[in-house]
């Protein structure tokens, strides 16, 4: 979808909630939450013609991510050497 279709279905969207709004202020009179919900609007209002006066910015290209080699041959043991089983007990076996 094109930034102009996604602006002017934004517009069309808030044209709706300015309608819902004042049906809420024609049920719930001047009270503060209609008067805040109608700020809410005027603000999206501002803020679409702010993004309306300036150009989409162009997503930047992914890198890829740096692979690390992982050696098929086994870990020294002695890097485990007193390390605890998390969730296990803990080490158990005679620590030599």
């Amino acid at each position: 979808m094109s930034t102009t279709t996604e602006l002017a279905e934004l517009r069309r969207t808030i044209g709706q909630l300015r309608q819902c709004v004042g049906t809420l202020r024609s049920r719930y009179g001047d009270a503060a939450a209609v008067r805040r919900l109608a700020n809410d609007v005027e603000r999206l209002d501002i803020d679409i013609a702010d993004l309306d006066g300036h150009p989409p910015a162009v997503p930047a290209q992914a890198k890829p991510l740096d692979r690390v080699p992982v050696p098929d041959t086994p870990y020294d043991p002695a890097l485990w050497h007193g390390a605890d089983d998390e969730g296990v007990g803990g080490y158990q076996r005679d620590q030599r």
